[in-house]
Order: C-alpha cells, then structure tokens, then sequence
C-alpha cells in the first residue's frame, strides 16, 4: 500500500529544504508545530501531499474531528489526523519550502518514516530539518535557549552542533534522522528550550525562537510581528503568576542566575554564520547531486 499521496508534484523544483514538526512528546508548548505552521502561512505554502492516516493512528488516542463543509449549515465531513505538507516556491525564497506538520504517530513509526523519505525523494529534497521543544530548567525570562543536532557529520560541524551523548527514550524525530541517514538524505533538527513550570501553556517566545532560526536558515525575510507580541504577552502573564509565590519566584531568579553564567545560545553558531554554512553545504551538495544524480544505485 501506497501510504503517500501526492495531489500534483509542482515543477521546477529548486532542491527544496522539507521542515517537520510533530505536536506531542516533541513538541513541548506547542512550540515547534506553531513555528512550522506560522513559517508556512508565511510564505503563502500549499498542501501538495499528504500521508494516509490510516495505518499509523490510534484513532481512540487521537480522534478524528467532525465539521460543517465550507459552506453549508447541513452537510458534514469528517477531517482524520492526516500527515499534510505544503510548499511554497516564494521568490523570497532561495529554495523551495516544503513544511509537515502532524500528530506524532502512534503505530508502525518505520514504515512511516519510509513514506516521508519516499516524499523528500520525489520532491529532490536537500534537507530534512525537525524542530523540537522540550521541557528544560529554563527561566521564562531570559532568550530561548536552542540546541540542535545532524544526522551527516559534514553538516554537523558546518552548523556547529556538537554530537549528541544522549542515550534513551527518543520521539519519531530521533526515528525520522535514522531513516534519513540510512535513505543518505541529510538531516538536521533544532530544539527550543521550554521552562518546566509552565509547561502546560503554548509559549509563542519559544515558537517565535524557531521562527527566527527559520528565517536565518532560509536566508528569508519572515514577519514575526503577530508572534513577538504573543510572546511579550505570555511573558508578563507568567511573570505575574509566579510573582504570587514567594517559593516559585525564588526558583526563578536561580533559573535566571544559572542562565546568566551561560553565552547565549551557546550551542549554535551566530544567525548569519548559520545561514552562510547552511547555504555552501547545500551548494556543495547539489554540486556533488549534479555530477552523481541522487538515488542513482537505486534504479
């Protein structure tokens, strides 16, 4: 069974850079969908594509939703938790963009995976990028922390990102940079840091974090007004509700000593020296792609 569906596969493809972000265990505060999605609305992206639901959901865990058609007071229709994925090919763009965004699945996260590496094939993608949010001991006060890794070490050292000693526990984003690395696709993530005591509230600021970060990779322009406000609300509603508690303030203002001791975003080079290694690896690559067509062994 065919799990991907591609409606049209647009033309002239300029080796696009496909983002993911999957709500649930890696997607603390909703911070990395929001990203995906406001990046997409952005740049005016259309759904293209999308993968059967069918095979990889609990639909007891996760419900599918009923609706009024467009347009009608009586007709309903029934919208299940599909992997969608637009693209936009903005002249803003230095490359096509192509986002998903999904519910992490719950069943057959292999063959899964395979559906998404059988898109990012089709479509001649150059990179898979995952955003990520997790929990951490982070104050809400202080600039969202990113972190970050790579599947291909060349990428890892032109991004700075320092290999990963995790062992443990990982989400379909962990699944996803294996399948990536076996398909030889190159893939990168970047995670944003969540403060633990309001976990239970969408943070904008982190979301507006890897918004920033996005632009920066893109080399794009991306109006983040609507999501600096939100986030300078969450910031003040926070502050005001912890203010409350002598005990949670005094945690805090550790949080923020502990931060202050650290270089900002130390984990990742400068906005600008990103974009600029990002850009030659990629060029390199499709250098390297043009001489030896990507996928070649296979046919």
């Amino acid at each position: 069974m065919d799990h991907l569906k591609v409606h049209e596969l647009p033309e002239g493809l300029r080796r696009p850079i496909l983002i993911m972000a999957f709500t649930g265990w890696n997607d603390a505060a909703e911070s990395a969908t929001t990203a995906a999605r406001y990046v997409a609305t952005s740049f005016a992206a259309e759904k293209f594509a999308e993968i059967d639901p069918e095979e990889f959901y609990h639909f007891g865990l996760s419900r599918p939703n009923v609706r009024f058609k467009p347009g009608s007071e009586t007709e309903r229709e029934i919208i299940w938790p599909a992997t969608e994925f637009s693209i936009s090919q903005s002249a803003d763009l230095t490359r096509d963009l192509i986002v998903g965004v999904a519910i992490e699945p719950h069943l057959r996260w292999k063959a899964y995976c395979e559906a998404v590496v059988d898109l990012a094939r089709r479509s001649e993608v150059a990179l898979v990028l995952m955003l990520g949010a997790l929990l951490a001991e982070v104050p809400h006060t202080r600039p969202v922390r990113l972190a970050g890794s790579a599947s291909d070490p060349e990428l890892a050292v032109r991004l700075g990102v320092r290999p990963s000693r995790y062992e443990g526990p990982t989400g379909i984003v962990g699944v996803l940079h294996d399948a990536c690395r076996q398909a030889g696709i190159s893939s990168a993530s970047l995670w944003a840091a969540v403060p633990h005591y309001v976990s239970l509230t969408p943070s904008p600021k982190a979301a507006l974090a890897l918004s920033d970060r996005l632009a920066d990779l893109l080399e794009a322009d991306i109006d983040t007004t609507e999501l600096a406000e939100a986030a300078e609300s969450y910031s003040e509603q926070v502050s005001e509700a912890v203010a409350s508690d002598p005990d949670t303030a005094a945690y805090i203002e550790e949080l923020e000593q502990r931060a202050d001791t650290l270089a900002e975003e130390a984990d990742l080079p400068s906005g600008d020296a990103l974009a600029a290694e990002l850009t030659r690896f990629l060029r390199e690559r499709d250098e390297r792609d043009d001489d030896d067509p990507p996928f070649a062994s296979e046919q």
